[in-house]
């Protein structure tokens, strides 16, 4: 596949850019992504300013129920922030270099910290729906990366440590915040695939034998570039289905949303309790 060129990126970045500053002079400090069934966090935002990802030149859209896509600008917690209600996935057909775009993007405009958020399934058998975990490291099975191709030094390095993906501070944070709220929040590590089929139970097993405690279809290239423009970042999961090889029952969407709004106000609680003490 044909890789744009560095000028072709930056043409269609400034483009962008140009767009949205014309459209707000929010300048935001932090980017939130919102995941799947998940986007009740932007109510909490003291909004500013709404774009719709359709109006941003070269903006992917949100083709998956549950993703308003748009670009919320405004205060939460205290810290100007842009949401982004909605976001992209390889199952899509979208590029990598097209799900990063927003990320890139939104860096450009100010963000120097990430946080992102997921709906995906539990492997590690002290999961349940509902839950919530705090990300402490991925695994990357898509099968492609944002990074490939000409590399943009502007933008970071050719070969960027992975060492530590999600800020070791901001986990400390996340944790001490949902201590203090009395919230049940594990740690462990995210899969990413490309979907958009469930795995097999062959697959759960494998999937669990290499060190994963659960599995979705999102976030990692959106890390990958964020840790790419030495971003800071925090992950946090909402469980919304079992993945048990031996107990493994077909996924049903409404129960997933359903799961998704147990552990909505949960992720809630953190995110913006982690932003009060930044």
């Amino acid at each position: 596949m044909q890789r744009e060129t560095v000028q072709e990126f930056r043409k269609k970045r400034n483009e962008a850019l140009s767009y949205i500053k014309e459209h707000t002079s929010f300048q935001p400090d932090y980017l939130v992504i919102l995941g799947t069934g998940l986007g009740q966090l932007a109510d909490k935002v003291k909004v500013q300013d709404t774009i719709s990802y359709a109006d941003i030149p070269h903006f992917p859209v949100s083709t998956v129920e549950s993703h308003a896509g748009q670009l919320i600008f405004g205060n939460l917690s205290g810290k100007e922030v842009v949401a982004m209600q909605g976001r992209f996935h390889y199952y899509e057909g979208y590029s990598m270099q097209q799900i990063a775009f927003p990320v890139r993007v939104i860096h450009r405009l100010g963000a120097a910290t990430l946080i992102v958020s997921n709906a995906c399934g539990g492997m590690n058998p002290n999961y349940e729906s509902g839950d919530i975990m705090l990300i402490n490291d991925h695994i990357n099975m898509l099968g492609d990366n944002p990074l490939i191709g000409p590399n943009d030094d502007e933008l970071g390095p050719r070969f960027p440590d992975m060492s530590e993906p999600y800020t070791e501070s901001l986990q400390a944070i996340a944790e001490d915040v949902a201590l203090e709220n009395n919230i049940k929040m594990h740690k462990g590590v995210y899969l990413a695939l490309s979907g958009p089929t469930m795995e097999t139970r062959a697959e759960y097993r494998f999937l669990r034998l290499i060190g994963a405690d659960v599995v979705g279809m999102s976030t990692v290239p959106e890390v990958i570039t964020a840790v790419h423009m030495d971003m800071d970042v925090l992950g946090i999961s909402a469980i919304t289905d079992e993945c048990l090889p031996d107990a493994l029952e077909p996924v049903d969407i409404e129960k997933v949303l359903e799961a998704a709004g147990v552990a909505e106000p949960k992720m809630t609680a953190v995110i913006t309790g982690v932003l009060e003490q930044l």
